[in-house]
Formats: C-alpha cells, structure tokens, sequence
C-alpha cells in the first residue's frame, strides 16, 4: 500500500523532508494534494482529512502521512516513523536518538530561515514587516547560520564511523535532511551560505553524495521535484544576502 503524503503542492516547504526520504528508498507513496480532484486528490482531500471531525488525532498542520490507520503529523516525527520501515536510520536505539535529535536541530534551522521574511507573523505579508525582517536576517546571516553548519561539521566529523555521513556508517534520513537543507540555503542566501560553507568542507562533501546517490538524482532531475519558489520557506530576497 502506498503512503499518502499531505503537503501544499506548489511549494518545497517542511513537505520535502519527507518527499527526499520517500524517494530515496524508493518506496511507493501519493502526494495528495498535487493529484487531480476528479480522482479525489487535491487540496480539498488534503483538507478534508486534516479536518476530519471523526479524526481523534488530527495534525495541526501539512506536512502530514497517512500509513494504513496512522496519521503522522510534524516532519520530524514522520521521518521518525518512517525511517525503520525505509531503513533511513541505524539500528541502535542510541543512533535512532541521535538521528532524531539531529533532525529536530535542522528543523530549529529552518524555522529560523522562515523567520528572516516572517519575524513578525505568518499571516503578514513581507512587506508589512520589512525592517523587522532585515534585522532579524542580518542576526541569522551574520552568527545563526554558520554557528548551525559549523555545528553540523563537528558532528559528521566526529563521527566514529566516519565522516561520510551523520551517523553511523550509514545513510539516514538526517543525511538527507542536511541536503535539503543546504539547497535552501544557497537558494536563499547564496553568497553568505557559500562563505560559511566554505568553512564546513565536510558537510558539502555529504551534500555532494547525497545529491548523487542513484535514486536521489533522479527525483531531483523530474518534474516531481517542485522549484524553489518566494513562496516557500527558504525566499531568495537580495537585501538579506548580507555576506
């Protein structure tokens, strides 16, 4: 049976998390809500299910999966999930706590991204809070982000199997995480994400064979693979690229 993947359809967002590590196992899944209405997809069966009134645990939010009977919102607690059935994660309990603590890091990263264009609210366009926004980018380009990436190179480096990846000696779904969120970064931020990356030599070489793994290549050269966009979370808007 096929998973049913939940999330917007026109933006990468905290959906791709999950779409990467679907792909890369090659697991069979359906994204909702980019399927056709008359098959009983879309967005309205996206928010059908998420408002289901019968539903006893329903997610706050898209990204959400649905496997059989479970309904699995927040990415990190799907990947958690998923990671074991799509052997994404190391055997030892140790190894899954240290993938999920990982995972929950790159999430605190992203938030932090969204929040350079949304410092205020979400329901605020861009424009309405520029000056906060342009303050609070020049606090995540000048110390966050390398402080987050220099971070991410300690741990890969100190890795007792190595560092080709997060941990163990294996691909996980932090791997591919890190990619994604490598990818934001130089979208967003291309010219501060390029100087500090250039001091993290070790987590772009993870990049780097993440993006070549066999599966993974192909989804990123299909047309399953949505482009960066100012929608999303990661927004490429030239006043923040403070390098």
């Amino acid at each position: 049976m096929a998973y049913e993947l939940h999330y917007w359809p026109t933006i990468q967002g905290r959906g791709e998390f999950v779409r990467l590590a679907l792909e890369a196992a090659g697991a069979p899944y359906v994204d909702v809500a980019r399927g056709a209405q008359d098959a009983g997809q879309g967005v309205p069966a996206m928010l059908r299910r998420m408002n289901d009134p019968h539903e006893t645990q329903p997610p706050f939010a898209p990204p959400f999966l649905k496997d059989g009977e479970m309904m699995i919102g927040q990415t990190a607690a799907i990947l958690h999930y998923l990671a074991p059935e799509l052997k994404l994660v190391a055997r030892s309990e140790r190894a899954r706590v240290w993938t999920q603590q990982i995972q929950l890091t790159i999430a605190d990263m992203v938030t932090e991204a969204h929040d350079t264009h949304h410092p205020i609210a979400a329901s605020l366009y861009y424009e309405d809070q520029q000056p906060e926004a342009l303050r609070r980018a020049a606090e995540f380009c000048g110390a966050r982000l390398p402080k987050y990436l220099q971070w991410f190179e300690t741990i890969v480096l100190r890795n007792p199997a190595g560092p080709r990846h997060l941990v163990a000696g294996k691909l996980s779904y932090a791997d591919l995480s890190l990619f994604q969120l490598i990818e934001g970064l130089r979208y967003a931020f291309p010219l501060v994400a390029e100087k500090a990356l250039a001091q993290t030599p070790a987590i772009v070489q993870l990049h780097d064979r993440v993006a070549a793994l066999p599966k993974v290549a192909a989804y990123l050269g299909s047309a399953r693979r949505i482009p960066f966009n100012e929608q999303g979370i990661f927004r490429r808007y030239p006043e923040f690229d403070l390098a």
